[in-house]
């Protein structure tokens, strides 16, 4: 795309299917290396990622000739087969249906990648469903709790 110049962040953000704590310490980094491959396969840039246990955020600066819902899709159907692979948890992993998809400025950039690098202090007073519902609320996305999570 000749001559077209962007400068689009969006903070991603989705869920283990049935919220499970599923995610390892053990294996969390290399999910996460996985995880930036194919967003640099993809030809976007991946900024920030890190999440817990049972749902992941990631910032990526993204160019105007990519879906975003492609890319979640991509990213998580081949790292959910990178993990089953990889035999990491007894069973199959899977990723939730859906995700949040939040975007931001580049002044607020900074203040973003802090909030993703300090999942585990945030956490500590917090479920993720309050934090995704905060999000939501923040942004003015309208939804309907029953439907937020699907199995909720």
């Amino acid at each position: 795309m000749a001559n077209t110049y962007s400068q689009i962040y969006i903070h991603i953000v989705f869920a283990v299917k049935g919220m499970q704590s599923l995610i390892s310490e053990n294996w969390k980094e290399e999910v996460y290396k996985y995880i930036t491959g194919i967003t640099t396969n993809k030809g976007q840039k991946l900024i920030a990622i890190n999440g817990m246990p049972d749902h992941i955020h990631i910032l990526i600066g993204l160019k105007p000739d990519k879906s975003i819902s492609d890319l979640v899709r991509e990213i998580k159907s081949n790292s959910s087969k990178f993990i089953n692979d990889k035999k990491w948890i007894n069973g199959k992993f899977e990723w939730q249906n859906g995700f949040g998809a939040f975007s931001y400025s580049h002044s607020q950039i900074s203040n973003v990648i802090n909030y993703i690098q300090r999942q585990e202090e945030h956490h500590q007073t917090k479920t993720f469903k309050e934090e995704y519902i905060e999000f939501l609320k923040l942004f003015n996305v309208e939804f309907k709790d029953e439907y937020l999570f699907g199995e909720i």
